[in-house]
């Protein structure tokens, strides 16, 4: 694939190295040995599996799930199916999913759901346009989109004659939080390959199982798909007469004019190194409950046409976090008032007052899309610590980048220990190393206080990147 994509020089890099990207040889022949524990999969036994709704994590085989949707009462009708984005749209990808089309088409079968799909790039466009597999797909009543995100992050005009009833969509992107495809919080949102998306939407049945299931044609005969296929490369190359990149003008090294008015573009300014000192009496923005993803941390769809105006993009932070005190979304006590309001209003309020702020979750905290957005936006509302029971490994990094401090409970158990009203301090940064721990002391409003170790995982230099105010200062 790299040397196919021009990449020779890669291809020869890892050829090089080969012998560190395997197993010893005596690690191959006896694993048990060597290894804590060994898993032996039998591919021939495996069945596509079909992820969701509102999480990757719940999955089901295909033989599986018919009975998970009668169970749940899932609506059994499928509304969409949607292949592509930035995943499962490579050549193969879309080759494979043409394959399920074609039969569709010999078959006598009408497609019974909307078909949307995204390449993954205009490289994959061009190259499936020219060898005809875009043409499998809008001959079934494909809809080809932009070589972009899209419906994965909401940007895509639904039809639907309620945006807010339960319903039904397939996807192969990776993503299928609540709310994310189509801002409705009732779209029940799955996950699977493109072949099966595609078997699926002309079943328009979420029950339809193409291993073992029929379908009734037009003709009224009752007819199987057979297993798709799909070339890994294409066989005539891959091709592309324009792939969007335009090289920056030599002769234009000015400064680039922002309408002062704009809505949408926003300099950006560097943030505030550190000022040498402990945080102290820190006011709980939020303590979310539950699931907390970058989708719930900064939402996409809409919002991202302000993805360039910090102050703007910011008004949706954690909006869609769970309060732990309330069970609601985007409804927080404001420290100032008394009264319950949203996230970003109560953390612009307390920035105007020079009041920093603390943000506290559960696990996996920054789930999903390595959306940038998510760390800048509570760093601009001067929110300076994250603490949660564990992070997704991305997000802990571009919090690390933006300058915030990102920490762990030494104890998950303390997170009940936390009260609505607390002033929170954070203290130990005037030591702070690799392998350090800090000190989270809680003032209750009774008077009474107390206190725990929380951890971190920074290395020298993303210590450096915290003292500096942020990555891009140091």
């Amino acid at each position: 694939y790299l040397r196919a994509t021009g990449r020779t020089e890669v291809a020869d890099g890892a050829n090089a190295l080969g012998d560190n990207l395997r197993a010893d040889a005596e690690v191959a022949a006896d694993p048990g040995k060597y290894y804590d524990r060994v898993i032996e999969i039998d591919l021939s036994a495996l069945e596509p599996y079909i992820n969701g709704p509102f999480t990757p994590d719940a999955a089901h085989t295909i033989s599986e799930f018919g009975a998970f949707v009668r169970e749940k009462g899932i609506p059994q009708q499928m509304e969409v199916g949607l292949v592509g984005s930035c995943t499962n749209s490579s050549y193969q990808d879309m080759g494979r999913a043409a394959s399920v089309a074609r039969q569709a088409k010999t078959k006598d079968l009408k497609v019974k759901a909307e078909f949307i799909i995204n390449p993954g790039s205009e490289q994959v466009r061009y190259t499936a346009e020219r060898d005809g597999i875009l043409g499998d797909l809008t001959a079934i009543g494909g809809v080809i989109m932009a070589n972009a995100c899209g419906p994965c992050i909401g940007q895509w005009a639904r039809h639907t004659d309620d945006p807010t009833r339960p319903n039904s969509i397939v996807t192969s992107f990776n993503r299928n939080f609540a709310k994310r495809a189509d801002g409705n919080p009732n779209t029940h949102a799955f996950v699977a390959s493109p072949e099966l998306v595609t078997a699926l939407t002309i079943a328009g049945d979420l029950t339809f199982n193409p291993l073992t299931d029929t379908l009734t044609n037009e003709k009224g005969e009752p007819v199987r798909l057979d297993p798709p296929q799909g070339d890994e490369l294409p066989r005539q190359g891959f091709g592309v007469k324009d792939n969007g990149y335009i090289a920056p003008d030599a002769a234009n090294r000015g400064e680039v004019a922002i309408d002062p008015q704009s809505k949408r573009l926003q300099r950006l300014e560097p943030f505030a190194p550190w000022d040498g000192g402990d945080f102290t009496e820190l006011r709980l923005l939020i303590q979310a409950a539950g699931k907390c993803t970058t989708d719930h941390i900064s939402m996409a769809g809409p919002w991202l046409r302000f993805r360039g105006h910090l102050e703007n993009i910011s008004d949706n932070l954690l909006m869609g976090a769970v309060n732990r005190f309330n069970g609601q979304t985007n409804s927080v006590l404001n420290p100032l008032t008394g009264a319950y309001e949203g996230v970003s209003a109560v953390a612009k309020q307390l920035k105007a007052q020079g009041i920093g702020s603390i943000i506290v979750a559960e696990e996996n905290y920054g789930e999903g899309s390595s959306r940038e957005h998510a760390a800048l936006e509570p760093r601009f509302l001067n929110a300076k610590v994250v603490l949660v029971k564990s992070f997704a490994r991305i997000h802990e990094t571009n919090l690390k980048k933006q300058g915030m401090l990102a920490l762990t409970f030494a104890d998950g158990t303390d997170y009940d220990r936390i009260r609505e009203d607390d002033r929170i301090s954070v203290t130990g940064l005037k030591t702070f190393a690799p392998g350090s721990r800090m000190t989270i002391t809680l003032l209750h409003s009774d008077g009474t206080s107390e206190s725990f170790e929380a951890l971190h995982t920074y290395n020298e230099q993303q210590i450096g990147w915290f003292r500096a105010g942020s990555a891009l200062n140091s």
